[in-house]
């Protein structure tokens, strides 16, 4: 998919136990509120999410123990709540309306009126901190002896832009960190500040479908990245190459990822295109796209044989569904 002369690698982040990035943000806040005292033994612990983090924190919780009760927005896909069910949480669905901050305050009111353990995922620094332990020097080891000119990432909570990034950075100087995020959300590359009341969404900030990606406020971990400079330059992708990179990605390279993983890809494909020849490029790749089956990136997939496959299917004489 790469232009000649360029080398485009991705990370794979769906080899993590339940399938995504935030498994590692998961375990790193649990083990510090463990280790901090901040979390008891048996307290229920609340967060709010877009799915992946919430079902990372079910998978943890489930190990250790933990009762976990997650507020998402009614818009992210549903596979996602039912695989948080199956691991024995529960999940308390908020307004579309009040988008991301919705659910956020949700999770802070739960916790405050129930006594259960928050586990502030946009701006607990052991999310970048255990990024900057495990997945920056992971990327460091596989490209030891090997040039790496461009780094490629969204952020979502920015827990692997700020840890990871900061570390490639000090590593390699030279590396082109590039921040990517939605075209019609565009908040971090827009210049403007986040509200200072926590209920308000940032104003450039438009409903889109990369699921995970940009919610409708920075992050203070996304901030503090952005405060580093950590980022040389940002890339806008939109929700439909988003979209269309995953699918190629899934039928040409065989990589099943979401459609955040096709943002990153397109942008990385961006980065290509302007890059040197000879110049080697890295994107992250957060999950799976089986999180996915609900979405437009499933759109026109459907569960029935298409015309194609049942002419396949008439092409021998056992075995025939009856027909309609």
């Amino acid at each position: 998919m790469a232009p000649e002369g360029v080398e485009l690698y991705a990370k794979l982040e769906y080899f993590n136990p339940l399938a995504s990035v935030k498994d590692r943000l998961a375990l790193a806040i649990i083990e510090h509120g463990e280790k901090t005292g901040a979390l008891k033994p048996g307290q229920t612990v609340v967060e709010a999410s877009s799915g992946n983090t919430g079902i990372a924190l079910a998978m943890v919780c489930a190990a250790k123990g933990y009762p976990f009760v997650c507020t998402m927005a009614e818009t992210f896909s549903v596979e996602r709540r039912r695989i948080m069910r199956g691991l024995g949480a529960k999940v308390v669905v908020t307004p579309k309306a009040l988008k991301g901050t919705g659910m956020v305050l949700k999770a802070k009111e739960l916790a405050e009126t129930h006594g259960w353990f928050l586990t502030h995922q946009f701006e607990n620094e052991a999310n970048p901190a255990y990024h900057a332990q495990t997945t920056g020097p992971e990327i460091l080891s596989d490209f030891a002896g090997k040039p790496l000119d461009y780094w490629v990432t969204g952020y979502g909570t920015g827990g692997t832009f700020t840890g990871a990034g900061m570390m490639l950075k000090q590593a390699r100087p030279d590396i082109k960190v590039i921040l990517s995020e939605p075209a019609n959300a565009a908040i971090v590359s827009s210049g403007v500040a986040q509200p200072a009341d926590e209920k308000e969404s940032h104003p450039n900030w438009e409903p889109h479908p990369i699921q995970g990606w940009t919610p409708d406020f920075i992050p203070k971990v996304t901030q503090k990245g952005v405060e580093m400079k950590i980022f040389d330059e940002i890339v806008p992708v939109t929700g439909e190459e988003a979209i269309a990179t995953s699918k190629d990605l899934a039928q040409k390279e065989g990589i099943f990822t979401g459609i955040s993983g096709g943002a990153t890809t397109a942008a990385a494909l961006k980065v290509c295109e302007k890059a040197p020849k000879g110049s080697v490029v890295l994107c992250m790749i957060p999950d799976t796209a089986e999180r996915y089956l609900s979405t437009p990136l499933f759109a026109d997939v459907d569960a029935d044989m298409n015309d194609s496959e049942v002419e396949i299917s008439k092409s021998t004489p056992s075995a025939q569904m009856p027909e309609e």
